[in-house]
C-alpha cells in the first residue's frame, strides 16, 4: 500500500507546493497516493464490519473516505493549494462531512496517527457531548480511563480557557466539559504505515477505542 515513495511524493509537494508541479507530477500522485490510499480503504471495509458496522469505508476518488488533496484556502493566510498528508476518515452512515464521528489515519511526513471522535463538533452536536458527560459523569470517566483505550490513546484537541457557560465550574468532569474537539489519538510510525500489517493494526488500534465512539454516537442519538 504506501511505500517509502509515497512519503518522498509529499515531501516533494511540500516543497513545490503549486498547481504546475502538481499538474506534471498528477501520475505520481495517483500512483504514490491515491491508488494506495484507496486500497487501504478498501481493505479497512470488512473488518470495519466487525466492530463499527454504522462507519464505513468507502473506496471512492471523491466524496469517499479519502479526503481531497486541495486545501481551502478562502479564509487562510497559507495560500499553498494543496494539503501535504494523506487524510482518511471512515464516517458515521450519517455523517455529512468531517466534524462526524469517525475513525481516522493520518500519513505526513511530520506525523503519522490513528484518530478516533469528533472533531469541531458543530455548536448543536458539542452540547449534547457535553450534556450527557454532565448527565453521567461516572460512566464518562469510565470511557476516558478505560484500559485498552488509555493504553494507546491519548484526549487532544482544543479546549476553552474558562468553563463553558450553563456549567458549573465545579463539576468534577469540568476539564473535559471545556473541551472543544472530542478526539483521541494514538501513534503510528512510518515503518508502520509503510509495512503490511497496517490494516491489522489499524482494526486492533480503532476497536480500542470502541468506548469513546459509543458515548460520542449516544450524544447525538445515532446507533453505533
Amino acid at each position: 500500500m504506501f511505500s517509502k515513495a509515497t512519503f518522498g511524493f509529499l515531501d516533494e509537494l511540500a516543497a513545490s507546493n503549486d498547481r504546475a508541479w502538481f499538474e506534471a507530477n498528477k501520475e505520481r500522485y495517483e500512483a504514490l497516493v491515491r491508488e494506495p490510499a484507496l486500497d487501504f480503504i478498501a481493505a479497512m471495509a470488512e473488518p470495519l464490519q466487525t466492530f463499527a458496522p454504522h462507519f464505513r469505508a468507502e473506496p471512492r476518488k471523491m466524496g469517499g473516505s479519502l479526503m481531497r488533496v486541495y486545501r481551502d484556502t478562502r479564509f487562510a493566510r497559507d495560500k499553498t493549494p494543496y494539503k501535504t498528508n494523506i487524510g482518511i476518515q471512515f464516517r458515521h452512515e450519517l455523517g455529512k462531512d468531517v466534524h462526524a464521528p469517525g475513525f481516522y489515519v493520518h500519513i505526513a511526513t511530520d506525523e503519522c496517527f490513528f484518530g478516533a471522535g469528533c472533531w469541531h463538533p458543530e455548536p448543536e452536536m458539542l452540547g449534547r457531548i457535553r450534556d450527557l458527560i454532565t448527565a453521567q459523569p461516572k460512566r464518562w470517566t469510565a470511557v476516558r480511563n478505560d484500559t485498552k483505550f488509555a493504553a494507546h490513546w491519548a484526549l487532544a484537541g482544543d479546549s476553552l480557557t474558562r468553563p463553558p457557560r450553563g456549567y458549573a465550574a465545579d463539576h468534577p468532569a469540568i476539564e473535559d466539559l471545556k473541551r472543544k474537539d472530542f478526539i483521541g489519538l494514538a501513534a503510528l510510525s512510518a515503518s508502520h504505515a509503510t509495512g503490511k500489517g497496517l490494516v491489522k493494526l489499524a482494526t486492533g488500534r480503532f476497536a480500542t477505542a470502541v468506548p469513546l465512539m459509543k458515548f460520542l454516537c449516544e450524544a447525538q442519538g445515532v446507533q453505533y
